[in-house]
């Protein structure tokens, strides 16, 4: 294959995950081609956080300052008793945070932050971005990848060196895999699902919020039943909350109908603050939550998944976004530091995110566990957050936010 198609990389998926990588990739000196079955760029869900592990990402690859144009730095990560409203504990964020971490901690409506993302691809001459284009067809060959798609026009081909499969938790590529590689499998759903409403700051929901939380803060309610994660989002125009309940399969998509009964029944023995709250959000949209565990996350001709399409998690260590930016930096700087040997590159890339991707997994259990505990261990978890202190709190997670690629040099 000559230089000019190696250095030429397919993206399946126009979210967060594909844009990042297709600005990671001509940060590095690729062409990148992606291919969105959309028909234009739509960001699902509704608020989002970001951890200074991968604002600092978005800081290198341009996008950081478009996006506090809108985004909120929140003063802490505020942990609440649902019954009670009793304030359990308190993880500064703030400049605090940004000092500690050398990068911000920001909460943003996912729409804002898609936005800043394409705005920059838009200015990067190397990204071509097509979309109303579903995948159907991967001819697989050592590195040279041609993807075939859909498009109402007819098809086209595009092809490279490298096929990055940043396309979802119903990922295209990963279905197109499945059918040759038995490691390549269909996302699971949790049993969980996210209800979520973004409310006015200035509506009758918004007030009943700002009586009960911190409109500064990301608020975290803890329940056996159930929890609430709230947060100001545009600005500070709204809120968005989300919260989190055993459940039913409802749609195999991004939302469906679910019986609010469900949450409400989750909620019982909450403050009755917190639930007019509920009430007065509503309607809420359901959630199903869906994770995603592939034996591999690449294939040596050349295929590499990413985020959710890779390794889709429940949202209980708030890393999803911030895991898939991870994942579509440090694979575009594998590739490029070992243009020599793509197997070696994408075998390295897997290995090194691995521990890191388990890592997060065991504390978003380890976050459901503390936060849905009840009886003697829900007395034991707030004996232990009263008595360890803000600085104590902010040092656990500096595996986490303090994360930074590091360089990894062939001996």
């Amino acid at each position: 294959m000559d230089e000019a198609r190696s250095r030429q990389v397919v993206i399946a998926g126009a979210g967060i995950a594909g844009l990042t990588s297709a600005l990671a990739f001509a940060g590095r000196g690729y062409a990148a081609t992606v291919l969105e079955q959309a028909g234009q760029l739509e960001a699902a869900g509704a608020g989002i956080q970001l951890s200074p592990n991968a604002t600092r990402i978005l800081r290198q690859l341009g996008a950081l300052d478009r996006l506090r144009l809108s985004a909120i730095r929140p003063e802490a990560v505020v942990l609440k008793d649902a019954a009670t409203l009793r304030e359990l504990a308190r993880v500064p964020l703030g400049q605090a945070g940004e000092e500690r971490w050398r990068a911000p901690y920001l909460v943003a409506h996912r729409a804002d932050l898609q936005a800043a993302v394409a705005a920059r691809v838009a200015e990067r001459p190397e990204i071509q971005l097509v979309t109303g284009a579903r995948v159907t067809d991967i001819a697989v060959a050592p590195q040279n990848i041609v993807v075939t798609a859909h498009r109402d026009s007819g098809s086209m081909e595009a092809a490279g060196g490298l096929l990055v499969g940043a396309d979802g938790v119903w990922s295209s590529v990963r279905s197109q895999l499945a059918g040759r590689e038995p490691a390549f499998r269909k996302s699971h759903f949790s049993g969980e699902l996210a209800w979520r409403a973004t409310v006015a700051a200035t509506s009758a929901a918004g007030q009943a919020f700002a009586a009960i939380g911190t409109s500064d803060c990301v608020t975290t309610f803890l329940h056996p039943g159930f929890h609430m994660v709230a947060y100001p989002v545009s600005k500070g125009s709204a809120f968005n909350l989300a919260a989190f309940t055993k459940g039913e399969r409802i749609a195999e998509g991004w939302s469906g109908h679910a019986d609010p009964a469900i949450l409400a029944g989750a909620m019982r023995g909450t403050s009755a603050a917190l639930a007019r709250l509920a009430a007065l959000a509503g309607p809420w949209t359901a959630f199903p939550i869906h994770t995603v565990e592939q034996k591999h996350w690449t294939m040596p001709e050349g295929i590499a998944l990413i985020g959710d399409a890779a390794h889709a998690m429940t949202p209980f260590a708030a890393q999803g976004a911030a895991m898939a930016i991870e994942d579509a930096s440090m694979l575009a700087d594998l590739v490029a530091d070992f243009p020599a040997d793509p197997r070696q590159s994408l075998a390295m890339w897997e290995n090194l995110r691995r521990p890191r991707i388990e890592k997060v997994l065991r504390r978003g259990a380890l976050n459901r566990l503390a936060w849905h505990a009840w009886g003697p261990v829900a007395i034991a978890r707030n004996l232990v957050l009263a008595t360890r202190p803000a600085e104590k709190l902010a040092a656990d997670l500096d595996w986490l936010y303090g994360w930074e690629e590091r360089k990894v040099v062939r001996r």
